[in-house]
C-alpha cells in the first residue's frame, strides 16, 4: 500500500528537496500509526511501543509532540 502511494506521489516528490520528502511522508503516517497502536492496546504505551518497534520513551515523546490524547484510547 505504501509503495503504491509513494509511486502515485512521485511527481510531487521530484519537486521537493530531499529532506522534505521524509518529513512529508512521516507527517502523514506517524500520527495515525501511533493512534492505531494506542487504540489496539487501549492506551497502553508499553504495548503500543512494542507493536511499533520503538522505545516507550520515544513513543511518549512522539505522543507529546503530535498532541495525541492517550486517555481517549483507555478502557473505562
Amino acid at each position: 500500500l505504501l509503495e503504491k502511494t509513494v509511486a502515485e506521489l512521485e511527481d510531487d516528490f521530484l519537486h521537493m528537496h530531499q529532506r522534505q520528502v521524509y518529513h512529508v511522508i512521516m507527517g502523514e503516517v506517524e500520527k495515525p500509526l501511533i493512534e492505531k497502536a494506542l487504540e489496539r492496546t487501549f492506551g497502553n504505551k508499553v504495548r503500543a511501543a512494542t507493536i511499533l518497534g520503538i522505545n516507550r520513551n520515544t513513543l511518549t515523546s512522539k505522543i507529546k509532540k503530535l498532541g495525541i490524547d492517550v486517555n481517549k484510547f483507555k478502557e473505562w
